[in-house]
């Protein structure tokens, strides 16, 4: 996975996941309590312990070590957390964009030494109960992260990893499978012309469809010109085939080594197991070298520059420059930074580091990756309320100290790019035709025996990608690992001023969790494509004594962030029944209870809606958005097409998510008078913020549980002006027992179609889906059905789809009623759809084995049982009505699963004629969908 290098705004978010307290799992003798003991200087399975920190602020005791033999440095986190974590990251300082740190990343994790079977991590996923399993290029680093909370598991991850990392095959075919080649169109058929193939070369394709990151990289490139941050690590497209396999194994050899790696480990397991098995599976096999991949600094501009770039003109970047000259001028100003406004962002820190999340290992490595990576301490910047210390006493003695720095490093820095983009007609022609001269350039040069090796080479890796490939050299769990019940989370229900309320006491250090649920039952018809706008400028706009500024202000100040989302659920037992609402969510420190439900007071009684000019900022943001977010999950746009005809709620899930709310913005966007839009905005709210039509639910700790029911109570009095009891639109309003006051809409009268939809979009890849009404959750087939699509993924579509298709990804899965098949970043389109239909036949054929039922029980069982945090306990339960009982029953059929019940659910609901299903594509022009008639083409 590519990664753009994060900014310092970027790298604080991780913050967000910094933070937590963990509780669901402590050892005898804590993992805090056991590091402590070590002294500096202490040798340890090849390591010399260097420093011990206790970081209480994040609960955790940091150990820096360095290896004796290699140079290679070490960081262990202890913290009582289950959820362990692993990651190996190396500094990649590539000079050309050739994306060779990021197509050797892809590479090495096809096969090692010890596990030589092809595409072990593939594989892996398969074979372990992992929280987490990737790998990332940036700028100057590549990571390799995996975390679990299983310690076999542990054992049996690291193993791979580190033989992946230092012991790769680094086959020539995987590279050409991963990362280019040249191959004729139909690998069987030498007359097809020749073109371009290769996963990393369609990724990259596909990230540089938004204009976005087209934008940031050019950015970077452009104001670091003159070591390696001038080039994309990830892969130019253009440049990615002049990249060789000698030159890919090269890189390997002198950047992955111990002497140029950072090791972190976090969580509750023992360290000296980890060094144990790092240094005998790894470490002790290599000498110290002088790596020579520093990155020295970029001189110093005398004077600033200006640029220009162009882009696709589907949507286009604002101008950062002028928005920069603004912020400095503003910022200068008489007004200077106030007070308020600082603090308001200290507390903001302050809520971030108390917010529990659960995958706090990787945020940690992501958060400390960049500064590590050039010789920062880590440790230090684990320090968070040291440094927040500093930064009030510098402010003290010098109250203009963020002036200065402003001065210092934005108003008189000479190093200063004023880089600019505008959309360009033809850019994606010019882009086309620079890949096919490109290719000509390479088909020219080739000789007949070339195209003969070409032909042969095709051949080879189809035969390679379509042989049952033995994995049993790699380590697995059992299925007999998993545990056979769920811990319960215990809820209570009740009442405040009429309001339905689920109670939920948890150790969330010292936060409130607010949400709540409101109907959308009895809002017109004609209001529904509004919600989410709606939705995404209510808390935006000022409320009660407060413009848009204060309230963003307070907000910061007094909570951890407040918003309102569009909400479809489809119901547990009947596919044609499903909710709708809007849910609201907050949180805040206990002290500000008050102050959070003050806010929410406000927004309920008294929104402010006639600002026109601030509404157009938000339209405009919102549209751009969404516009920008359809090149990173296209798939996902393209699976809620397709799902549209299906469910009653697949269609009202498209009104809210899909298509046609991207061009439904994107219509409001271009209006020159909103007043329809300002008018059209307090008439939803009295549908929506009405407490007669609201349920809510709070987790907090016991201590604190009775003074947020007596501030929730006050809550609802405030509101009470706003409670009317109006008539539901539709009539089919049911009562569901399984949660407090959830009104579903039965349409039990609903008729599924068949619909297959393409959106041509400006983007050279293809996303695709098709999705085939199934079952609700309650089902007796759902968990065949759930098993069924993690093993088509892994053990067909993965190797159709990704391996000999060259997309980036695809598979299936199971959820809200439908069984989807999807891919993304994909060079087809209507021949992955016939993979889709081929992978049906496979799974009804029965060619699948007891390993393959047990391998996709793991991956499913890692996913039902990920670690949920304190703030998110029983939601499950208030949002979708899925009761711990429920989700025990659904455990007891995923482990009664069997290969008889996989190949009857294939044949009841996949093969054709048994169900509806519904396709969409979203992609490039395509002259074989637009000659058949039975596509609709938008």
């Amino acid at each position: 996975m590519f990664r753009q290098t994060k900014t310092v705004f970027e790298k604080l978010r991780y913050l967000n996941l910094i933070g937590q307290q963990p509780s669901w799992r402590l050892r005898s003798t804590s993992a805090k309590e056991k590091v402590v003991e070590y002294q500096p200087g202490e040798k340890i399975h090849g390591f010399t312990v260097r420093e011990v920190v206790a970081v209480p602020d994040l609960f955790l005791t940091a150990v820096k070590l360095t290896h004796d033999k290699t140079g290679a440095q070490y960081l262990h986190a202890a913290r009582d957390d289950s959820n362990n974590l692993f990651s190996v990251q190396f500094r990649t300082t590539p000079m050309d964009s050739t994306g060779v740190p990021h197509i050797l990343e892809h590479t090495v994790l096809c096969g090692s030494e010890r596990y030589p079977c092809r595409d072990p991590f593939f594989k892996m996923l398969n074979r372990s109960l992992s929280t987490f399993m990737n790998a990332f290029t940036a700028s100057d680093y590549t990571m390799y992260p995996f975390s679990t909370q299983n310690e076999k598991d542990f054992q049996n991850l690291l193993s791979v990893y580190l033989d992946a990392v230092f012991f790769p095959c680094l086959r020539e075919q995987d590279f050409r499978q991963e990362g280019w080649r040249l191959e004729n169109e139909n690998p069987t058929d030498p007359n097809t012309p020749l073109v371009f193939k290769g996963v990393v070369f369609n990724e990259m394709k596909g990230f540089f469809s938004d204009n976005g990151r087209i934008y940031a990289q050019n950015l970077q490139n452009k104001l670091y010109p003159d070591h390696t941050y001038s080039v994309v690590s990830g892969g130019e497209p253009l440049a990615i085939p002049d990249l060789t396999w000698q030159q890919l194994r090269q890189f390997h050899a002198t950047h992955y080594h111990p002497s140029n790696a950072r090791f972190f480990t976090y969580g509750d397991l023992p360290l000296e197991q980890h060094l144990k098995q790092i240094e005998e599976e790894a470490l002790s096999k290599f000498e110290c070298i002088n790596p020579n991949t520093e990155v020295p600094s970029q001189p110093h501009w005398s004077s600033p520059r200006e640029d220009h770039v162009t882009c696709s003109p589907d949507t286009l970047a604002p101008d950062p420059a002028r928005q920069n000259t603004l912020s400095v001028s503003y910022l200068l100003g008489e007004r200077g930074f106030e007070e308020e406004r600082i603090e308001a962002l200290l507390h903001k820190l302050e809520i971030e580091i108390k917010h529990q999340t659960t995958n706090f290992g990787l945020a940690l490595a992501s958060y400390i990756a960049s500064s590590w990576n050039h010789g920062g301490d880590p440790v230090e910047l684990l320090q968070i309320n040291s440094s927040t210390a500093q930064f009030r006493q510098a402010l003290k003695e010098n109250p203009r100290f963020l002036q200065d720095k402003v001065k210092h490093y934005f108003k008189e820095n000479t190093h200063r790019l004023t880089l600019s983009m505008s959309p360009d007609e033809a850019y994606m022609d010019k882009q086309s035709k620079a890949e096919k001269e490109k290719l000509q350039k390479k088909i020219q040069a080739l000789s007949d025996c070339d195209r003969k090796e070409i032909y042969d080479k095709g051949l080879e890796l189809l035969n390679a990608q379509s042989k049952t490939q033995d994995a049993s050299c790699l380590p697995a769990l059992k299925v007999s690992d998993i545990k056979p019940t769920i811990p319960i989370t215990p809820v209570q229900i009740g009442t405040t001023g009429g309001v339905p309320v689920q109670y939920c006491e948890q150790p969330t250090n010292g936060l409130v969790y607010f949400r709540a649920m409101c109907s959308l039952n009895t809002l017109p018809e004609d209001l529904k494509l509004y919600v989410p706008l709606f939705c995404s400028v209510i808390t935006k706009m000022g409320c009660g004594a407060l413009d848009y500024r204060q309230q963003a202000q307070q907000m910061d100040l007094r909570t951890g962030g407040m918003s309102v989302t569009p909400q479809v659920i489809t119901d547990s037992t009947q596919l044609d029944m499903y909710e709708q609402g809007v849910l609201l969510s907050s949180s805040c420190l206990e002290r500000n209870l008050p102050h959070m439900f003050q806010l929410w007071s406000d927004i309920f009684n008294s929104p402010h809606f006639d600002e026109e000019e601030r509404l157009r900022v938000l339209v405009m943001m919102s549209a751009q958005e969404l516009s920008n977010g359809i090149a990173f999950s296209g798939h996902m746009y393209a699976m809620t097409r397709a799902g549209r005809h299906l469910t009653p709620a697949g269609d009202l899930q498209e009104t809210f998510g899909g298509m046609e709310q991207v061009k439904f913005m994107k219509r409001i966007a271009e209006m020159s008078d909103l007043s329809g839009v300002i008018r059209t905005l307090p008439r939803i709210k009295k549908h929506l913020l009405n407490p007669e039509n609201m349920r809510c639910a709070v987790n907090s700790t016991p201590q604190k549980m009775s003074e947020t029911a007596a501030q929730l109570e006050s809550f609802t009095k405030d509101i009470a002006e706003n409670r009317k009891e109006r008539k539901p639109v539709k009539t089919n309003i049911i009562e569901n027992p399984s949660g407090p006051s959830r009104k579903l809409i039965s349409e039990l009268n609903f008729h599924p179609c068949q619909m297959k939809t393409f959106f041509q979009m400006p983007f050279p890849i293809n996303f695709v889906s098709e999705s085939i009404r199934a079952v609700p959750f309650s089902h007796e087939d759902y968990a065949s059905l759930y098993i069924l699509a993690r093993m088509m993924m892994a053990k067909y579509l993965h190797g159709e789809i990704r391996e000999k298709g060259g997309a980036y990804g695809g598979g299936a899965r199971m959820g809200g009623g439908l069984f989807s098949f999807f891919s993304y970043r994909d060079p087809n389109s209507v021949q992955t759809l016939s993979a889709f239909r081929k992978g049906v036949d496979w799974a009804k054929s029965g060619q699948f084995t007891q390993q393959d039922i047990d391998e996709a029980k793991l991956a499913v069982f890692s996913n039902v049982d990920a670690p949920v945090a304190p703030s998110d306990k029983g939601m499950g339960q208030f949002i979708h009505g899925i009761t711990d009982e429920m989700k025990q029953s659904l455990r007891e059929r995923l482990f009664a699963v069997t290969h008889k019940s996989l190949v009857e659910v294939t044949e009841r609901y996949l093969c054709a004629g048994q169900s509806t299903c519904g396709a969409a594509i979203l992609g490039p022009e395509n002259e074989t969908i637009k000659k058949d008639p039975s596509w609709i083409v938008k």
